[in-house]
C-alpha cells in the first residue's frame, strides 16, 4: 500500500524542476497522486475500510490544496502537471 523507496526516487526524478529538488509542488503531487491510486485500488477490494477511506479523503484535500497553490502562483506549470499525471481538473 505504500509507497516503495525505488519508486519513490522515480517519481521524484521525473517530477523535480532542478538537480537538488525533492520538495517542489511537482513532486509533492506526484508523490500524492501514487498513493491516492493505491488507496484507491485498495478500496476497491475493502469497501468497509472507513479509516483508509477517511485517509483516502485526506490526500485528495491536500492534493487538491498544492494544485490551487500551483495555479495560483503559474498558470502554465498547473497545466502542464495536470497533464503529466492524467488529472481532470
Amino acid at each position: 500500500m505504500s509507497i516503495t523507496a525505488e519508486r519513490r526516487t522515480a517519481l521524484i526524478g521525473d517530477y523535480k524542476t532542478n538537480e537538488s529538488d525533492t520538495g517542489s509542488p511537482e513532486v509533492q503531487v506526484a508523490l500524492l497522486t501514487e498513493r491516492i491510486v493505491n488507496l484507491t485500488e485498495h478500496l476497491k477490494t475493502h469497501a468497509k475500510d472507513f479509516h483508509s477511506r477517511r485517509g483516502l479523503l485526506m490526500l485528495v484535500g491536500r492534493r487538491r490544496r498544492l494544485l490551487d497553490y500551483v495555479k495560483r502562483k503559474e498558470q502554465g506549470r498547473y497545466e502542464a502537471l495536470i497533464a503529466r499525471l492524467g488529472l481532470r481538473r
